[in-house]
């Protein structure tokens, strides 16, 4: 078994997460699993990123040093005390100290995508620039990164459209520019657009030798992802008329999902003598063509996980269960496995 190579490695590596991510849901009510169990996992997921991407499961040194599985396991530990720290901080100031409501959650969620951008669009620029020790360098951006999130959540996301429901608190409600979903819907679509260009390798980016650098690769990326994130947005949204929590759990979410298996559980292993551009659409079709799989299978269990749920407006229960599932339990817990135990024991050094 640990002689296995991929894609075999990936695909039962992945299947396994899910079983055991599927298992975890199944202890929780859907109040408790969408609330505090959902948040509180989302929190970890930033500080993975900067563990994972920028740290490459290498800092600290008292953990990234040791041999497997102590080296996963002391990772995980520093991953979750990083976020306990988030999880108080937030629930006490965006969250006001309640149970964890619409406007938490939602802005915790839009925290991931706000530490992506930093992580792997700007690569840790100016902070790994201007702090030469990783370890301090990644927990600077940690804590800005979650600064600008609560400046953008502040600025961007309304709840008015809510007012009526139980669960509104008018005192959490920034009031800002957009509807919250919308908003929300709009930065996750984004964040598949930046995972669509990893599928190509950054190409035709890397035909520009200037400005595969920071800050020229930073600026130029975002506008590709924005612009990207835009159309596609637009196109599902207003073009096609469908719901915006529909489109969110249809589009972007299974896209981010699939592209999570096949980039990071299969190691880009699908199509090794393709050469881009045609990799990038050969990758990007099976991401989507996993991703969409995958999700009608979670679907499917959700009945017999945590019991029958309602789809649609207003509370959108089967929508954001999917979601959760996908992306709060199951991606975490697959990067834990693939980065930070680098699939051990299935694969040995």
């Amino acid at each position: 078994m640990p002689g296995l190579k991929q894609p075999v490695l990936g695909i039962i590596a992945s299947a396994a997460i899910m079983v055991v991510s599927l298992g975890l849901i199944s202890v929780f009510s859907f109040e408790a699993f969408s609330g505090w169990v959902a948040y509180g996992l989302m929190c970890l997921i930033p500080t993975q990123i900067v563990i994972a991407v920028l740290w490459k499961g290498s800092h600290p040194l008292w953990a990234g040093s040791r041999r497997q599985p102590l080296k996963g396991l002391l990772l995980i530990v520093t991953n979750v005390l990083v976020g306990a720290g988030v999880v108080l901080v937030y629930h006490r100031t965006v969250g006001g100290g309640l149970s964890p409501t619409p406007m938490l959650v939602q802005c915790t969620i839009v925290s991931v995508v706000v530490m992506f951008w930093f992580a792997i669009m700007w690569g840790g620029w100016p902070f790994n620039a201007a702090i030469r020790d990783p370890v301090p360098a990644g927990m600077v951006l940690i804590a800005v990164s979650y600064g600008i999130n609560v400046f953008l959540f502040q600025l961007l996301f309304n709840y008015e459209f809510m007012k009526d429901a139980p669960v509104y608190v008018a005192s959490l409600d920034p009031h800002g520019f957009f509807n919250a979903w919308s908003a929300l819907v709009f930065y996750v679509t984004s964040l598949s657009a930046m995972f669509l260009t990893l599928h190509f390798d950054l190409w035709p980016l890397t035909k520009f030798p200037r400005v595969m650098s920071q800050p020229a690769l930073g600026m130029a990326w975002t506008v590709i992802v924005l612009a990207l994130g835009a159309g596609m947005f637009l196109m599902g949204t207003r073009v096609l008329e469908m719901d915006v929590v529909d489109f969110l759990v249809r589009v972007p979410i299974p896209f981010i999902f699939g592209t999570i298996v096949v980039l990071n559980m299969l190691q880009n292993s699908l199509f090794p003598s393709l050469r881009q551009p045609v990799k990038g659409i050969a990758n990007a079709f099976a991401a989507l063509v996993i991703g969409n799989v995958l999700a009608m299978v979670y679907g499917r269990f959700m009945g017999v996980v945590t019991g029958a749920l309602s789809s649609g407006p207003p509370a959108y229960q089967s929508e954001i269960w999917l979601a959760s599932a996908l992306l709060s339990v199951t991606f975490p817990f697959l990067i834990f496995y693939a980065e930070f135990f680098e699939f051990w024991p299935l694969k040995r050094r």
